[in-house]
């Protein structure tokens, strides 16, 4: 039988376009040990938003007695709704209707402040409430049993409906967790579907330590999908620990998932248990022995990777890089992503580097331009009978 060369062939499920939500100004920031300026959270935001993110995270609308990096959020929140902005956005072309904006609400008095901020007409237009399939992971982050939370959550979703907020269901410790250990991919899947069973809009599906690799992402998307076939309902949050979150983000695309978020640089991660000169409470201690090498997948990287693959995303991708350079100066260190150094591939490669000398070895040689080969060889290579490490063995 003949190999398939069509990849899409191969991956019948593999989406030709995607949709890439940025979650830097929210997941990103909260990592850092240092509060990031109202200002600078209001530009990364609208930048982001101009270079083509219809989905973002802004905000997180928890205490900011546990999570002070957030305490602007009123402010942030203003800006991204003021007249202003939305003409910037319809000067730039963008449809600012259609941008989702996301504040994370993971217990009930966060997403009563949204209702709020919503009456008053600046809310979010999408919430985020977490479970963990691990006890102890989901009682890190929110202080509640999962029955608890759970019966939490169905209050939540139906009053934030009510005022026409969607709830997205946020379902963690998939792969692993950094507690406990090893999880089990059919409680995921069950909790996904126990989230869209009491009214959530859509999934999150997130690792959230790094845990995943790609055959196990692969198998979990498509059991996801063979028990809940819609991809637009389905988000996937990967962190990057070791450096092989791409993998898992092809074997996504592979088993059929179209929805993917990251951070500029590669931001984010557990939420800071320091801020400027203080200890804060966070969500207690680090589940790392070194918190510097944590993180999501960058968002430049993701969308270049994207790009080259031919899938189509909707982002300026020069834009993107520029605005990831801007964010090392804001954070004050190297980030994560190699695109923002080393670009896209060009097509048109870099003809500044070529050596001049070439062209006259050629006319010297009295070879043709382009020549490949000696022109006495044949114009296809044949194989000998024997070849490679079949050959060499006669000689050992």
């Amino acid at each position: 039988m003949a190999t398939e060369y069509d990849y899409w062939k191969i991956f019948p499920r593999m989406p030709r376009k995607v949709t890439i939500g940025d979650i830097t100004v929210r997941d990103g920031f909260q990592h850092e040990e240092k509060f990031i300026s109202t200002k600078a959270k209001i530009y990364y935001a609208q930048e982001l938003i101009l270079a083509g993110a219809n989905e973002i995270e802004v905000t997180n609308l928890g205490s900011p007695l546990n999570i002070p990096q957030f305490m602007d959020a009123d402010q942030v929140m203003s800006a991204l709704r003021s007249e202003d902005f939305q003409k910037r956005c319809k000067k730039a072309r963008i449809n600012y209707d259609e941008v989702v904006m996301t504040a994370v609400t993971i217990r009930e008095t966060a997403v009563d402040a949204a209702i709020e901020l919503r009456q008053k007409g600046i809310g979010p237009d999408r919430l985020l409430m977490m479970v963990s399939t691990d006890p102890e992971h989901h009682f890190a982050n929110s202080g509640t049993t999962l029955s608890q939370y759970w019966r939490e959550a169905e209050r939540c979703i139906k009053k934030a409906a009510d005022a026409g907020i969607k709830m997205c269901g946020a379902v963690s410790t998939i792969w692993g967790s950094p507690i406990t250990g090893a999880t089990r991919l059919e409680d995921a899947v069950e909790f996904s579907k126990r989230f869209l069973s009491i009214g959530a809009h859509d999934i999150e599906h997130a690792d959230h330590d790094g845990s995943a690799s790609a055959d196990q992402v692969y198998r979990y998307f498509s059991m996801v999908l063979d028990a809940m076939p819609h991809p637009e309902t389905h988000l996937c949050h990967l962190h990057e620990t070791k450096r092989v979150a791409s993998a898992s983000i092809l074997a996504a695309l592979q088993a059929g998932i179209c929805r993917f978020e990251g951070t500029l640089g590669g931001l984010g991660g557990q939420p800071a248990n320091f801020l400027d000169d203080c200890p804060v409470r966070g969500t207690g201690e680090y589940y790392y022995k070194d918190p510097r090498y944590v993180g999501l997948i960058t968002l430049e990287d993701l969308i270049v990777m994207i790009d080259e693959m031919g899938i189509e995303h909707g982002y300026d991708v020069d834009r993107i890089l520029r605005i990831g350079a801007q964010m090392e100066k804001t954070i004050g260190r190297r980030l994560r992503s190699e695109a923002v150094y080393n670009g896209r591939t060009l097509k048109e490669g870099h003809p500044e580097f070529g050596r001049p000398g070439l062209r006259k070895l050629i006319e010297k040689l009295g070879e043709n331009p382009g020549q490949l080969v000696p022109s006495e060889w044949p114009e296809k290579a044949v194989l000998p009978e024997k070849w490679g490490p079949m050959a060499w063995k006669k000689l050992g």
